[in-house]
């Protein structure tokens, strides 16, 4: 019995979800650690999936200096009570946000937030050079495609790799979020200030 209250344990603080969650993924999975993170982690998934469409009109806004002071972020990410605002583990996710706007640079929350013009200004440097690279012609939307999508895992917030965990996305990482404290969360905006940037 001791065994499996220390991989409940361990469970626990590998994926921060309840005791009972816990123990029905070991049992679930023959007590095989690996696996029932694997599982947790997409029921986990899946319920945040169901919250997606909920209204988040709670949150906060952070600000983050990063040392020497000469790169700024405030940013807001939104919640849907005032109760799950004030958590310090909410508070403390917006702060790794905070810290992955000043570090990554991203320009954009989603994807969808990227104006036209900018996709297609960026589409036509992509196609130019492909044509330069003299690839065959019927590789080149597929080559444009592909320069586009690292375009948005380095632009958007979202899409970008989580400094604290390459392996997480943030998506991924806001998803866990919204597993763990039972709510949906959104990232709403940031502003990015670097010295003597404009």
């Amino acid at each position: 019995m001791a065994s499996t209250s220390a991989l409940v344990k361990e469970l626990r603080s590998k994926t921060g979800a309840g005791i009972l969650d816990c123990q029905k993924a070991l049992q679930e999975n023959e007590n095989d650690i690996e696996k029932a993170i694997d599982h947790l982690r997409q029921k986990g998934l899946a319920a945040a999936q169901q919250k997606a469409s909920r209204e988040t009109k709670e949150g906060i806004i952070s600000a983050y200096i990063h040392a020497g002071n000469k790169i700024g972020v405030l940013l807001e990410v939104n919640c849907e009570t005032d109760f799950v605002a004030r958590n310090e583990e909410f508070q403390s996710f917006v702060k790794d946000l905070a810290m992955q706007v000043a570090a990554a640079m991203p320009s954009y929350v989603k994807r969808e937030d990227v104006p036209a013009e900018t996709v297609e200004r960026e589409k036509a440097i992509y196609l130019a050079q492909v044509k330069e690279m003299g690839k065959p012609e019927a590789a080149w939307d597929k080559i444009v495609q592909g320069k586009l999508e690292k375009f948005y895992q380095e632009q958007c917030l979202i899409e970008q790799s989580f400094i604290k965990d390459p392996s997480v996305t943030i998506k991924d990482l806001v998803g866990q979020k919204i597993a763990k404290i039972g709510e949906n969360i959104t990232v709403n905006r940031f502003t990015r200030y670097q010295l003597g940037q404009e």
